[in-house]
């Protein structure tokens, strides 16, 4: 017989038992929620370029190969920047490196209302704001899954890269109608403004990694932190120099085969999202009749649902082989890309609201299962891993952006532009199917002792 039992045989009263303990919030949650605000504050760039490209051609006669220039040279350092700044989260902490990026973000986009010569767009768009953006690109995401997290990767994946379409979201609008009246210089304040507004979050609740507070990574066990070290992919002992660190991860990497699939697919991935709809869709729309306003909502309204299809693509990454999954995007975002010269026109007509909405959900769903690939392939190499195919997915884009920049000026149009993506998308497709099963499915094997 129990003790409660007993307890009320004795006392001819029932005796309830105590209340379980409350369940605490992880403390990875809260790192997560706080690195999805430092992502929206660093957003605010991504929908910058396509607004305030047309006035600045009109106050200063710039060319679009000018500012598409110092649009490529931002989504270079955005990319080039990434794997060494996930070696700097590595040696220096994830909490210093986040709050610096913002900073330079918000110092690129204040200082930009000063220019009056177009090299100076180069330092402020290119530079400042390139390396600021590239140290709080994707692998900042798939770093804090990779270290918070040990079960449901891929969903928050999915939601810290949705991160950045909502930044879009939320400040795309707003720049729109600045850059309309009173001016450009007031929308750059407010991407600077929601920059650093986020800096004090980051410096009070963005911890390192799980051992700061006295926790284990969200969905790990005692038992599965003494469990023995994996010996697929073993990561170099950790160099106290960040470009060393990066550079020996790139050396492994180079040597397999998937790394290279992968880099492949990720750089015609940036050519066709940031290089080409992010920087050319509105002045692009703008040739066709359609008001500025008018385009930046609808490049809204695919933020909105990038939300929804990167979460979505979160969870299913981690249900389905990311490989048919990655294969699947690129092959519908291909076919978006093949028919939208047939529907830009001065108004908005329902078909473009299917385009918009579908590639919306497609827009950065590529993310989730390209990390996933990285961390089952490489290990703990992983996080740095993907920060160089994310380098590789900036160098597309910077390609593209500067491509679609010159094709404008030469024909007019940007029409060839699409079409040359759309193809783009389908050899995309193609890699991604043929990676190497083995090199997605593999479990990792235990040490076996000497």
């Amino acid at each position: 017989m129990s003790a409660t039992e007993s307890a009320e045989r004795e006392s001819g009263q029932p005796v309830l038992d105590p209340k379980p303990p409350r369940r605490r919030l992880h403390p990875a949650w809260i790192v997560a929620a706080v690195a999805f605000l430092a992502l929206v504050g660093a957003a605010g760039f991504r929908a910058a370029p396509g607004v305030l490209m047309i006035p600045l051609q009109q106050e200063f006669g710039w060319s679009t190969t000018v500012l598409s220039t110092a649009v490529s040279i931002n989504l270079v350092l955005f990319g080039l920047t990434a794997p060494f700044a996930a070696a700097l989260m590595e040696r220096f902490g994830i909490r210093a490196v986040t709050a610096t990026a913002l900073v330079l973000i918000g110092a690129g986009s204040a200082l930009t209302v000063l220019v009056t010569q177009s090299w100076q767009i180069l330092l402020t768009w290119g530079l400042l704001i390139g390396l600021g953006t590239g140290s709080m690109a994707l692998v900042f995401a798939a770093t804090i899954a990779n270290t918070w997290f040990s079960k449901n990767r891929g969903l928050v994946i999915g939601i810290l890269t949705a991160g950045s379409a909502a930044g879009q979201l939320v400040f795309l609008p707003f720049i729109a109608m600045l850059a309309q009246d009173p001016g450009w210089r007031l929308a750059s304040l407010l991407i600077a403004a929601g920059a650093l507004a986020v800096v004090p979050l980051v410096l009070k609740f963005l911890k390192n990694s799980p051992a700061d507070v006295g926790a284990l990574p969200y969905g790990e066990t005692a038992a599965d932190a003494a469990a023995p070290v994996s010996a697929e992919a073993p990561a170099a002992a950790p160099s106290s120099n960040a470009a060393v660190r990066a550079l020996q991860v790139l050396k492994r990497a180079s040597k397999v085969r998937t790394f290279w699939a992968l880099v492949a697919g990720f750089a015609i991935c940036g050519a066709t999202t940031n290089g080409l709809i992010g920087t050319h869709f509105i002045p692009s729309a703008h040739d066709h009749g359609m008001p500025e306003t008018t385009a930046a909502g609808l490049l809204a309204v695919v933020g909105i649902f990038d939300i929804l299809g990167t979460i979505a693509s979160g969870w299913l990454t981690d249900r389905f082989n990311p490989r048919i999954l990655l294969a699947a995007y690129y092959q519908f975002r291909g076919i978006g890309l093949l028919v939208l010269p047939l529907l830009l026109s001065a108004t908005i007509q329902p078909s473009m609201i299917v385009f918009v909405v579908i590639y919306g959900l497609d827009w950065v769903a590529t993310v989730p299962p390209t990390a996933a690939i990285c961390r089952k392939t490489f290990g703990a190499d992983g996080s740095v891993v993907f920060g160089w195919v994310f380098a590789a997915h900036q160098l597309g884009a910077a390609a593209a952006a500067l491509g679609a920049g010159a094709i404008r000026d030469a024909t007019g149009q940007y029409t060839y532009a699409w079409f040359a993506a759309a193809a783009m998308c389908t050899i995309a497709a193609v890699i991604s199917a043929t990676i190497r099963r083995d090199a997605v499915a593999r479990e990792p094997a235990p040490v076996v002792a000497a």
